[in-house]
C-alpha cells in the first residue's frame, strides 16, 4: 500500500505539472458556475441542489475520461511502462496508485464548488444532510466512471482513443440500461434499471444512502479496477 501511495503521490502532483489538469478544473468550475445560477439561484426555487447534481452527474461523463485518459497511456506512449513492469512493484500497486491519484484529483476538483453551498447557506436554510448525500453520490459516480477510464487508458497508448472509449463506454453504461429496460418484461426491466449508474445514483440527490447502491458503485469501481490490472499484467508477457 506504501508504493502505491507513492505512485499516486507522484502522479497527483503530475496534474498540476501539465496544464490539462488546470484546464479541466477550470472548466468544470466555469460550466458548474454557470448552471448553478440559471438552475439553483432562482427566485421561488426550494433551496436544494437536487437538479444541480444532476448537471454534475452529466458534466461527469466528458471531465471522467480527461482525467484518465492519460494515466497509463502516457507512460505506454513515452516508454515508461517498461521500467515500471520490470520493477519490484506489481501491476496492482501501479493500477491502484494511479487510480487513487486520479479520484484525489477528483475530489480537489469538486472542493471549490463548496462555494455554491455557502451561497446557498447565506440566502436561504438548506438541508445540508441532501447537500452531503448528493456530494457522496458524485464521489461514487466518479469513482465508478475513473476506474472505467483506468481499464480504457491501458488499452491503448493513445490519449485520444482513451478518451473516446471511456465516453463511449460510460454513454453505453447509463442508456443502454434503461432503453432496454423499458422494453424488457419483468423482473428483467426492474434489473436493468438497477444497473443504470445514473438511475442508482438519483436516490443519493433525494437524501437517500442505499447499501446496495454504494456496495454497486464500489464493487464496479473495484472490477474495473481489477481488470485494468489484468490487462497490464498481459503486457508483462508479451
Amino acid at each position: 500500500m506504501r508504493r502505491a501511495l507513492t505512485i499516486a503521490m507522484r502522479e497527483y502532483s503530475s496534474f498540476f505539472r501539465l496544464p490539462l489538469g488546470w484546464v479541466v478544473i477550470a472548466l468544470f468550475m466555469c460550466l458548474s458556475a454557470v448552471f448553478f445560477t440559471q438552475r439553483t439561484l432562482v427566485p421561488g426555487n426550494p433551496a436544494e441542489m437536487r437538479d444541480f447534481f444532476g448537471v454534475w452527474w452529466g458534466l461527469l461523463l466528458f471531465v471522467s475520461p480527461a482525467i484518465s485518459m492519460r494515466l497509463i497511456s502516457d507512460e505506454l506512449r513515452s516508454g515508461t511502462i517498461e521500467p515500471m513492469l520490470t520493477s519490484p512493484v506489481g501491476e496492482w500497486t501501479i493500477i491502484l496508485g494511479k487510480y487513487i491519484a486520479a479520484c484525489c484529483f477528483l475530489v480537489t476538483m469538486m472542493l471549490p464548488t463548496l462555494a455554491f453551498v455557502a451561497v446557498i447557506a447565506w440566502l436561504s436554510q438548506p438541508d445540508f444532510g441532501a447537500i452531503g448525500t448528493g456530494y457522496l453520490g458524485l464521489l461514487m459516480l466518479g469513482m465508478l466512471y475513473l476506474a472505467v477510464g483506468t481499464l480504457a487508458s491501458t488499452l491503448t497508448s493513445s490519449q485520444t482513443l482513451a478518451f473516446l472509449g471511456t465516453l463511449f463506454v460510460l454513454l453505453v453504461l447509463d442508456l443502454a440500461p434503461a432503453r432496454l429496460a423499458a422494453q424488457a418484461p419483468e423482473p428483467w426491466s426492474s434489473l436493468l434499471f438497477k444497473l443504470s449508474p445514473s438511475i442508482r445514483v438519483a436516490d443519493f440527490a433525494r437524501g437517500l444512502i442505499d447499501t446496495s447502491t454504494v456496495a454497486f458503485f464500489l464493487l464496479g469501481s473495484f472490477w474495473f479496477i481489477a481488470l485494468a490490472s489484468v490487462v497490464l499484467q498481459s503486457r508483462r508477457w508479451r
